[in-house]
């Protein structure tokens, strides 16, 4: 359990925070669809128990499209969108690695999703994850 750390992180303008229990070394999904190419976001996948809204709930607002699963939450002053519920796994929360900003992280491990072709990226990833 020495490998658990917490991370903290939030939004540009700092008006929304957070912090996550995980691992110093983590992993995270680095997708090419419309949106997270667009934002350069890298997806941390998360258990919700393991996330904690520190402040900002106010400043939260959320945008929905195609299937309407994937929530992306933003930051409205800012835009920034430091985390998320994603459609590949909706009961779980996806922090942007990127907008972590202590100095918990030992080490990133980057596993390529293609989002173009969502359906078959993520077929594949769950039969990874079951081989395992």
């Amino acid at each position: 359990m020495k490998n658990i750390v917490t991370h903290k992180g939030g939004c540009h303008c700092k008006e929304i925070e957070f912090e996550v229990t995980g691992e110093k070394d983590i992993k995270v999904l680095n997708c090419n669809c419309s949106i997270c190419s667009m934002t350069q976001y890298k997806h941390y996948i998360i258990s919700k128990n393991n996330f904690k809204l520190l402040k900002g709930s106010k400043f939260i607002t959320t945008y929905k499209f195609n299937t309407n699963i994937a929530e992306h939450i933003f930051c409205s002053k800012c835009g920034i969108k430091s985390f998320y519920i994603p459609r590949s796994h909706p009961n779980k929360i996806s922090v942007n690695a990127n907008c972590i900003y202590s100095n918990t992280i030992k080490s990133i491990e980057t596993i390529e999703f293609d989002g173009k072709n969502w359906e078959k990226a993520f077929n594949n990833l769950k039969e990874n994850k079951e081989k395992k």
